[in-house]
């Protein structure tokens, strides 16, 4: 089993969980989008938009993480995803939730834009050299272009806060009553809403959305002490490491478009 990925990428994150909690034995490749990678037409023909992350087992190729999660969920012991319409539910609200504007609206505009600008380069390069691809890259930019939008949007960056408050506080009645997010033993759910915890914490906005909710706050330093969290987010989460990421795709990024080689 071959798994496409990036370190820092929260739905690669949230895959990356379900396998460790499952054992499941996998091979990872890492992906950078920062360097845009996952605009090569080789991956952009197995995987159209260039999302991460990519499982692949055998000729079986499955994109996004919400599907790739029900897979896993049928390896070696299910977490009844699809037994349990609880776990289903709580899957579907935390992939609706979109981390990319919570997100990039925490990035310096400087920073976001310069790889926004290089991702650009790279997308209209490859229509030229691949015009089989072209509608699909075409796509991703105008994709990339809605994003950039959104982010000036005032109403779209508090709808999207809002929408992460309440799923929180939905966690919080939930995590009242219950062990784990969607019960009482660890499933899918709880592969994914880790992710989202770790995104918080990565922005360092947890003041303002773990404090006070006691309930996930105490869920999230039970997950940190699972050696799945350990492997997946902790491993990365110092910020000598995601210097480590940003740094040489900055380096990277200069020197191609010094040689105009997108």
């Amino acid at each position: 089993m071959q798994l496409y990925h990036h370190p820092l990428s929260m739905n690669s994150q949230k895959v990356r969980i379900a396998l460790e909690e499952k054992n499941v034995s996998y091979t990872v490749h890492r992906v950078n989008p920062l360097k845009a990678r996952n605009f090569k037409p080789e991956f952009f023909r197995q995987n159209p938009g260039g999302a991460l992350p990519v499982l692949k087992n055998g000729s079986l190729v499955i994109c996004e993480s919400l599907p790739i999660l029900e897979y896993i969920d049928t390896i070696n012991d299910p977490f009844r995803l699809h037994q349990c319409e609880t776990v289903r539910e709580w899957v579907r609200r935390i992939n609706e939730w979109d981390a990319k504007l919570l997100t990039f609206s925490h990035v310096p505009e400087r920073v976001w834009h310069f790889f926004s600008r290089f991702k650009r380069h790279v997308l209209i390069a490859s229509m030229t050299k691949n015009p089989d691809l072209a509608s699909l890259y075409h796509t991703k930019l105008r994709s990339m272009h809605a994003i950039e939008e959104s982010l000036k949007s005032i109403e779209e960056l508090a709808a999207n806060k809002q929408q992460l408050s309440r799923l929180l506080d939905d966690a919080e009645e939930q995590l009242s009553t219950t062990q784990f997010i969607a019960g009482f033993t660890f499933s899918v759910a709880d592969a994914a809403f880790m992710a989202v915890l770790g995104r918080i914490e990565l922005l360092k906005v947890s003041a303002e959305y773990l404090q006070p909710r006691p309930q996930v706050s105490l869920y999230w330093k039970r997950m940190k002490e699972r050696p799945s969290y350990k492997r997946v987010i902790g491993k990365y989460s110092a910020r000598v490491m995601h210097l480590k990421f940003v740094i040489p795709s900055i380096c990277n990024i200069g020197i191609r478009k010094l040689f105009m080689r997108f």
